[in-house]
Formats: C-alpha cells, structure tokens, sequence
C-alpha cells in the first residue's frame, strides 16, 4: 500500500510539476512578446514616420536630363531616405486615372511637369525639421514646388505619441498580471511539499539549506519553461516574417533577442525569487498554520 501510495504521490507531483511549466511558458510567451512590443515601438514610429512623401515638382519645361540632375542633387542631401522619379508618362497615366482619358485635349502639349516623390529620414519628418527640409528641397535646380503635408505629419505625430502611451500603459499592465501569476504558480507547486518542508525544520535543517533545493528546482522550471516559450516566439517570428515581409523593417532579429532575453530573465528570477519567498515563509510558519 505504502508503495502504491509513494507512485501516486509521485505522479501528482510530476502532473503539478508539469501543469506549472506550461503554465509559466505561456505567461513568459506573453512577457515575450510584450518586450518585443517596447523595443520595436520606436522602429515601428520610425517605419510611419518613413512612409510620408514629400512631392518635389520640377518647372514643366525642364528638360528630362536636367530632371534626373535635379534627382540626383536631392539624393544628396542628409535627409533623404528614398526618392522616386516621376516621369511626365507616368504622371500623365496617373492623371487619367484620376480625370478621364479626355482631360488632354484642352491642351496643346502635356501639362504634366517631372516630379520626384521624397522619403525622409524619420528624425526629420517634424514640423520643425520639415521647414527647413522645405527649403533645402526647392533650392535645387529646377524644382518649381515643394509639397510638404505639414497638417499630416503634425497629426501623425500626435497619433503615434497617444499610442506609445497607451502602448506602455497596457504593456506595463501585462508585465505585472505576468509576475503575479508566475509567483502564485511557484507558490502554489510548493505548497503542496509545505509539510516536507517544515518536517526539515523540525530535524534541524538550516533555512538555506532547505531552500537551496526548492530555488534550483525552480530555476530549473522557469529555465524549461523560457525555452519552451523562446520557442513559441521564434516560430511565431518566422510565421510572421512569412506572411508579413515588411514586418522585418519593425520587428528584426534585434527585437526577436529582446524578447528572448527578457524571457529567459524573467521565467528564472521570478521563479527563483518567489520559491525562495515561499520556502521562507512556510519554514517559519507554525505547523497548525500549514493546514490552511
């Protein structure tokens, strides 16, 4: 009976063992992608803020070769990031789209000047910056008009800071309900082995000596659970690089390690520290305590 009884306790304990290891990994899948939140949160504002155009409209009587001169004159500056030029062919096949196939028959020669679409590094795109972008832009040979969106960039500014703080908000909310559960998930595994523990005591064990065994083991516990959620995370990157490749300009390999190592931080101090808590707590509890 003794043995029978030995099994079952033993099998308990590996079902609970288990059972707090998945339950850790999914909370640490979460923090994972949390952190990749908060550090890919500043590419991601940086990825927007790249996206604005600036139209660059050279005078229509400009020859083609001067155009693609003055193209190259805006590469040159600090604060390009891409630019595009837009020939008076494909601009003209732009404006029918827009107007209808017959909007050029009031006219005697095309009306549609070169122009070259400007992407901006992203420290730049600011009210500020794009003043001084402006004019940089329509010193080039030329250019007959700049068109910066300033109410644009202005609200896209304004949008992108609303949601970083909610971002941290929410992010700040998660990392907590995250290390709460885990330590409540550690508590709970070493109650169940409170008697053990206080029956050490009593035969004149040392507190460290006890807790030594507990913090290693869960160590070890927050270390699978950390792989099993670092894999989680490198195949939802993969999934997503996948179906999503412009996601790789907002979460690269450098978010993918972020996350990692927040993970692997996370899952073995928190179990560490909430086992050597508990183990603290229950060697110093009275043993009519330990029944509640």
């Amino acid at each position: 009976m003794a043995g029978k009884e030995g099994k079952t306790m033993r099998r308990r304990l590996a079902g609970a063992y288990v059972s707090s290891v998945i339950s850790i990994s999914l909370v640490l899948t979460l923090v994972g992608f949390s952190a990749a939140l908060v550090s890919g949160a500043g590419r991601a504002a940086d990825y927007f803020k790249e996206q604005m155009q600036v139209s660059v409209v050279f005078s229509p009587e400009l020859p083609d070769a001067s155009a693609e001169a003055g193209r190259t004159a805006i590469d040159s500056l600090p604060f390009v990031r891409e630019t595009r030029l837009v020939s008076r062919a494909e601009g003209t096949e732009e404006l029918k789209s827009l107007l209808g196939e017959d909007f050029l028959s009031v006219f005697e020669s095309t009306p549609v000047p070169v122009s070259v679409d400007v992407r901006l590094l992203s420290d730049y795109v600011h009210p500020d910056s794009l003043e001084r972008v402006k004019s940089a832009l329509e010193a080039v040979p030329g250019v007959e008009e700049v068109d910066v969106r300033f109410s644009l960039v202005e609200a896209l500014n304004a949008n992108l800071s609303r949601i970083a703080l909610a971002l941290l908000v929410l992010i700040g909310l998660l990392l907590f309900i995250s290390f709460v559960l885990i330590g409540n998930t550690v508590r709970l595994n070493l109650y169940a082995r409170r008697f053990t523990i206080h029956t050490m005591r009593q035969v004149g064990a040392t507190t460290a000596f006890i807790r030594r065994p507990f913090v290693r083991q869960a160590v070890l516990q927050g270390l699978v659970a950390a792989v099993i959620a670092l894999c989680i995370l490198v195949g939802a990157w993969f999934l997503l690089h996948r179906s999503f490749p412009q996601l790789a300009e907002v979460f690269g390999l450098e978010q993918l390690l972020v996350s990692g190592a927040a993970v692997l931080v996370v899952g073995i101090v928190i179990c560490a520290l909430s086992a050597a808590s508990v183990v603290r707590r229950i060697v110093y509890s009275d043993k009519d305590a330990l029944y509640y």
